[in-house]
């Protein structure tokens, strides 16, 4: 064999190692584990989820993209299918400032948590359309509901940042995600509002304290129609691997220990052969040989 053949054989296993390497699907991100329906990206997770979540690889940040923009996700909690956001424009007892709002595609696999709340802040009294009740078959409804006005009170009087600029609590309304409509969506310069609060789990010992609340929105998911849990998924991740999806066919696969792609799950790697000899899987064996084959070439006259 030529030099220039064993070259060439050479940077095609180096190549081929590092494909294998780079296809495997993380199972954390930044302290944040990752379970199905999420992924770290293309090819991880639930193709549905993948054009709206992705993981940072340099920041070990995961993220949460709509059309209104990126927002950090700080746990997920995968018995509740829950996920909890933080939106850097949203106005806290730390910090407050203006605001567009926040909102969910029409076709994201997500919706708002029952127990998410929305306070808007600095309303217009005279414009803002939730002041102005709506005509429905059952008479006038208000978008604002005023049997949790006390949240406004706390907000307006016990947070600091709120509460230094002096605004009126009729200003203030409590909005919850039921009122934002088939779109999910608050867009705060059409309901004439400066800013917004989100929380959620707000418990009645913690009402008056709106400094201990828990800032954020909370989202949940379905894992399809029937909200079933893949069999398939089940066996993959106890089988120390990660489901996925074929991004050509979208059709399943679980993604095994050293970029491995397999039909059903990873048991294959844990048989007799394997346990005996754990480097005759393929990540394994192409590193030894790509450096036997890389010794021949430099002992070549």
């Amino acid at each position: 064999m030529s030099s220039s053949t064993l070259v060439s054989f050479l940077l095609f296993f180096f190549s081929l190692s590092s494909h294998v390497s780079s296809q495997a699907c993380l199972k954390t991100c930044g302290q944040i584990p990752i379970k199905y329906p999420l992924g770290t990206g293309s090819g991880c997770g639930d193709p549905r989820f993948t054009r709206y979540i992705k993981c940072d690889p340099d920041q070990q940040t995961l993220t949460l993209t709509t059309h209104t923009g990126c927002y950090p996700i700080t746990s997920v909690d995968y018995a509740k299918q829950t996920i909890y956001v933080t939106d850097s424009s949203m106005s806290t007892c730390a910090c407050t400032r203006p605001s567009q709002g926040f909102g969910l595609d029409w076709d994201a696999p997500f919706s708002f948590h029952d127990d998410t709340v929305f306070t808007l802040l600095d309303c217009s009294v005279d414009e803002s359309p939730v002041f102005k009740p709506l005509s429905n078959n059952t008479g006038r409804v208000s978008l604002c509901d005023r049997q949790s006005s006390s949240i406004c009170n706390f907000l307006y009087s016990n947070c600091r940042a709120i509460s230094l600029i002096n605004l009126q609590e009729s200003t203030c309304c409590v909005y919850v995600p039921l009122d934002l409509g088939p779109s999910f969506e608050m867009d705060l310069q059409k309901l004439r509002c400066s800013s917004y609060s989100g929380f959620y789990n707000l418990g009645p010992a913690q009402e008056s304290h709106p400094e201990n609340w828990n800032y954020g929105i909370a989202l949940k998911y379905k894992f399809n129609v029937f909200d079933e849990y893949p069999a398939v998924c089940g066996g993959c991740e106890r089988s120390n691997g990660a489901c996925g999806y074929n991004t050509q066919t979208s059709s399943f696969v679980c993604n095994c220990p050293g970029g491995i792609n397999s039909t059903t799950d990873c048991f294959f790697l844990y048989n007799s052969a394997s346990i005996v000899l754990p480097w005759f899987s393929r990540a394994w064996m192409i590193y030894p040989l790509s450096w036997v084959v890389f010794w021949t070439v430099m002992s070549l006259p």
